[in-house]
């Protein structure tokens, strides 16, 4: 005899089972229904990032991927435009960037191109040697034909917020050894004024027994906030490529940020802002739509 636990075959007949059974049936059809939605809604997908397989959520995965796919059109625009046989090429650092190495590996192999590559950081230095591009350094080659690189805010006069990853020093060296410095970004960080999109304050590369002074005298002479930059897997302050540390100023109004960033690198023990003023020759926007948006200089 078929058996429920708390009923004999006789009470399955009964109004009271019959409406439990409903009941049951109910419950199950809308668990049903929810979990067929959810995985509509979030059904799981892999693709091929960087080398990496990468598995997300189309609810999430839509957003990063087109920011990725942004990145990707302006790394590889840059690299069309801009890099020609022959020549030495700055390499920055950052998400970006890898967009721009793997287009420049990829038209090296295509096109056989003699291509030398000066990189900004270990990391650059690291994508360089694994696309199997010619690594140099400034020693070998002083004179750049062409620096990439991306930032973490562009404003509409073409001023530059870098150093989120740390190399600001470093890339800004490269980017002055360039004949043309190039810079690529997605739709996130272009902004009309600094500090509209890009909330984390500017990098400022410090000699580490210095952080506390430089502290207190932006403070007191430009307000805002500083904050010693401190590390996510490691104990204790983020330590960059040179050694040293860095502070995050975050102001609280526009300023002349030539006049700013000369006043800066004068504190004793700043090595180095990651304001890049009148720098950036053209900056290239990958959009939301999938175009590239190109932005010059103003013309005064």
């Amino acid at each position: 005899m078929l058996q429920y636990k708390g009923f004999d075959e006789t009470d399955l007949r009964s109004d009271r089972v019959m409406r439990l059974q409903r009941g049951i049936g109910r419950t199950l059809l809308a668990g049903y229904l929810a979990i067929t939605l959810a995985r509509r809604q979030f059904s799981f997908g892999c693709e091929s990032l960087n080398e990496k397989h990468v598995c997300f959520s189309r609810a999430y995965g839509n957003s990063v991927t087109m920011a990725e796919e942004a990145k990707k059109r302006a790394g590889y625009a840059a690299v069309d435009n801009h890099v020609q046989n022959n020549h030495v090429v700055g390499v920055g650092s950052g998400s970006t960037i890898v967009y721009a190495v793997d287009r420049l590996a990829e038209r090296v192999r295509q096109e056989k191109l003699n291509i030398v590559c000066v990189p900004t950081s270990f990391q650059a230095r690291q994508l360089i040697l694994q696309r199997g591009l010619t690594l140099s350094d400034l020693d070998r080659h002083p004179e750049l034909d062409v620096a990439i690189d991306g930032a973490d805010e562009v404003d509409s006069a073409l001023t530059l917020i870098k150093g989120g990853g740390g190399c600001l020093t470093q890339e800004k060296i490269v980017a002055g050894c360039a004949k043309h410095f190039i810079v690529i970004a997605d739709f996130r960080k272009d902004s009309k004024s600094l500090g509209q999109q890009w909330k984390k304050g500017v990098p400022i590369e410090v000699i580490p027994m210095a952080y506390v002074p430089v502290t207190r005298t932006i403070v007191r002479r430009f307000g805002g906030e500083v904050a010693l930059r401190m590390a996510i897997s490691k104990a204790g302050p983020v330590v960059t490529d040179n050694s040293n540390f860095l502070l995050d100023w975050k102001f609280e109004k526009a300023y002349n940020w030539k006049e700013v960033n000369t006043a800066i690198k004068m504190i004793p023990g700043v090595v180095e802002t990651g304001l890049f003023v009148g720098m950036a020759e053209r900056v290239y926007f990958g959009m939301e739509d999938g175009s590239v948006r190109i932005r010059d200089p103003p013309i005064h």
